[in-house]
């Protein structure tokens, strides 16, 4: 089988692990204070351009997300987001279960638009009885989205005046930040996210990392108790140092940006392929993420050897897929689907 299910299928990149291997054997202090640790900070904030911003590394992206978003909202608030948003989604309610809720907006293409986030802050606070319901406390956005658009340079730059006049913080996922700035008019840097975004994180899982997500606070003084505010979430790792490696070395010689670019140069091998036999894309992703609409007949054919997700339900005659690559797709499993895909149809 070839594997196109999602840009996690792989352990790290190798230049990960040879770091992790290096340095298995040695013993350093715990919780993110050991040396490596300490310099893969220095290195994403150099990155980001960002010398007073706060750095956590953690685990996983819906920690991540859950542990961020309730330190960042008072207890009476909620997070606006696209209703196509992870945390909307996908995220199995964790931040209602942090007892917070997720107030939707209309999504397009997986993004938000700046208006309609101001028409929503605006109108809550014109109802009079506005105080017996969830208020807006900040708003999240993927960058990526979850269909593998991207913010442009403007767009992020216009949802950043909303929320900094409406008094809200702007939180990023970026679990595939790496594959939106390696992405086709990519016109943002990772500088343009430190400076617009209050918080974001650069998404290590799946970029390369075996495991990590790292937290960029570009305005500390909205969490200003991170430490403790991981430790209750269950987000702190005793072996800091295994994510202090991985980072270090993903910051380390151009490595994450190297990741990205390859991953999206193979996608991009898909989407031509898959547009060359006539199939529809449905979602203009220039990133890892590829969709299309294909007859159930050709699913079932490329289903015999090749894995990728359907991307909702199963339709009468035909459905809607998504094809991820990563770090790992190798231009044989690009050449291996193309033949799949000419004696599919």
């Amino acid at each position: 089988m070839i594997y196109f299910d999602s840009d996690y299928m792989s352990g790290a990149h190798p230049e990960v692990l040879e770091r992790l291997i290096a340095t298995n054997a040695e013993q350093s202090v715990g919780y993110g204070c050991d040396g490596y640790t300490q310099r893969a900070v220095e290195l994403i904030r150099k990155a980001c351009d960002a010398p007073e911003a706060r750095v956590q590394l953690l685990v996983g992206g819906t920690q991540t997300n859950a542990t961020l978003i309730d330190g960042l909202l008072a207890r009476h608030e909620g997070v606006l987001a696209a209703e196509s948003g992870h945390i909307a989604v996908h995220e199995a309610g964790a931040i209602e279960a942090t007892g917070h809720k997720v107030l939707t907006l209309p999504q397009h293409d997986g993004k938000v638009k700046a208006e309609e986030v101001e028409r929503y802050i605006a109108d809550f606070y014109r109802d009079e009885t506005y105080e017996h319901m969830v208020a807006p406390g900040m708003l999240y956005i993927s960058q990526p989205t979850e269909y593998g658009t991207v913010y442009s340079l403007q767009e992020l730059e216009a949802l950043s005046r909303v929320c900094h006049e409406a008094n809200i913080p702007l939180y990023a996922d970026g679990a595939r930040l790496g594959y939106a700035l390696a992405a086709e008019g990519c016109d943002f840097t990772l500088q343009d996210m430190a400076r617009l975004c209050d918080v974001f994180y650069i998404g290590g899982t799946k970029v390369g990392a075996l495991f990590g997500e790292a937290v960029v606070v570009s305005n500390p003084r909205l969490v200003p108790h991170l430490f403790p505010l991981v430790k209750q979430h269950g987000a702190l790792l005793a072996k800091g140092r295994l994510l202090g490696v991985q980072f270090e070395a993903l910051f380390t010689n151009d490595l994450y940006q190297r990741i990205g670019m390859r991953a999206v140069g193979q996608a991009l091998r898909i989407r031509e392929a898959f547009t060359a036999h006539g199939y529809e894309v449905v979602v203009p992703s220039p990133t890892n993420q590829q969709f299309f609409r294909l007859p159930n007949t050709v699913i079932d054919r490329l289903k015999q050897e090749a894995s990728f997700e359907l991307w909702g339900p199963r339709g009468d005659k035909e459905s809607v897929v998504r094809f991820v690559t990563g770090w790992s797709t190798t231009d044989e499993d690009i050449d291996r689907l193309i033949a799949l895909l000419q004696n599919a149809g």
